[in-house]
């Protein structure tokens, strides 16, 4: 059976496959000496500061820790594929690890956005105590069971921040019409206030924003916000 793995959790949260994580027992010498090498898929441009720079840092440690029997090569967004395709690659085989956030595949599994950022939801403590000791892993697992895919959480970007803006916003009147990029519940949560809502990979928010495409954008928080500029692109 093909291991395989793929993003997910808590705001930018990632997602490794549990065999990637498991230290086996070889029945001989010959198999000892076997190697791999996997890709790993992200949503992220590649050694972004924080989320971009998690997967290559795991990646050397696999290959310390497996004495160079298991290589991961990791591609940034739209390197190997787009962004929001890394689900899709992983489940049917293109690579063999992702690295994302599950709120970009609630038009695959909608319950997908409850292991990311829910807006007035958990923070990072409360959802790794969720994922670890209450049963949210196997919840989590049972709906990708269907994809062919398996999860673990990796990590939390923790809260996420509400955005930035290229208006003025007093009331709530001022959002009708907003064009905003926002994925998952919260973006669900401006939807219903009138906000016309757009999903896109991180990498093109700050020209989006820049040009106009979009009015007003969130990302992770102020550490991830400053690698990508968006103090500069936003009024």
């Amino acid at each position: 059976m093909k291991a395989k793995a793929l993003p997910v959790a808590i705001a930018m949260t990632t997602a490794l496959s549990a065999s990637l994580l498991v230290v086996s027992s070889f029945d001989n010498q010959a198999q000892a000496q076997e190697t791999f090498r996997w890709k790993m898929v992200t949503s992220w441009p590649k050694n972004l500061p924080g989320v971009g720079q998690g997967p290559e840092r795991l990646s050397q440690l696999v290959e310390e820790m497996s004495d160079g029997r298991l290589t991961i090569e990791v591609f940034g967004a739209g390197q190997l594929v787009p962004g929001l395709e890394v689900f899709d690659a992983v489940s049917e085989g293109t690579a063999e690890l992702g690295h994302s956030a599950s709120y970009y595949w609630k038009g695959k599994a909608p319950a997908a956005q409850f292991f990311a950022a829910v807006p007035f939801g958990m923070n990072a403590q409360e959802m790794n105590a969720w994922l670890s000791y209450g049963g949210g892993m196997e919840l989590w697992n049972e709906l990708y069971d269907e994809f062919g895919v398996d999860v673990l959480a990796a990590g939390s970007s923790g809260v996420q921040m509400g955005g930035w803006y290229n208006k003025e916003i007093n009331s709530v009147a001022d959002l009708d019409g907003l064009k905003m990029r926002m994925p998952g519940l919260g973006g669900e949560v401006m939807c219903r206030m009138c906000v016309a809502i757009v999903n896109m990979p991180g990498g093109e928010i700050f020209t989006s924003l820049q040009s106009g495409s979009i009015d007003a954008t969130e990302w992770i928080g102020p550490y991830n916000d400053l690698a990508f500029g968006l103090h500069q692109a936003a009024d």
